[in-house]
């Protein structure tokens, strides 16, 4: 197991979840919810020069059936702005299926209604993507999910 934080994001049309791993790689924490739009990327920036993170895991959303549609469509293209963005920093796609789900359970077991939690059921989804990268890479011992390489040009 590689030490090291890892930064989690949970892309949505309307808001970005992100979590962090603490730098054994034992736990992640939700850190905060972006709008998603234009200051996306450049907050994201300053969220990679504040933790430091050996890699930034972004979930990939997979159907049940192991196919990828249009949601996975926009998070590859995301990623791909991504990666010049944080230059230094690599970025692995994540398969994140079921992670809001996961996270909306454990939200409503802990009393927090769905209403009231909306933006922190995003940042606890991109919580649930970097500890199951943490326990696929523990198990592993191979970095989880697929590196997003820089475009040449």
């Amino acid at each position: 197991m590689r030490a090291g934080i890892r930064l989690g994001l949970d892309l949505g049309d309307v808001r970005i979840g992100v979590a962090r791993s603490d730098p054994a790689g034992m736990l992640a924490v939700p850190v905060e919810v972006i709008p998603a739009g234009p200051g996306a990327l450049s907050r994201i920036a300053e969220l990679v020069v504040e933790y430091e993170p050996i890699e930034v895991l972004l979930g990939l959303p997979i159907g049940l059936s192991g196919r990828e549609g249009p949601a996975a469509i926009k998070v590859r293209e995301f990623a791909a702005r991504l990666v010049p963005v944080i230059a230094d920093t690599p970025v692995r796609l994540v398969d994140e299926r079921l992670s809001t789900v996961t996270a909306a359970r454990a939200m409503r077991a802990a009393g927090t209604s769905s209403a009231k939690g909306r933006g922190r059921v995003d940042a606890a989804a991109a919580a649930v993507i970097v500890q199951t990268a943490l326990e696929a890479e523990r198990s592993t011992g191979r970095p989880a999910g697929i590196a997003v390489e820089a475009e040449s040009r």
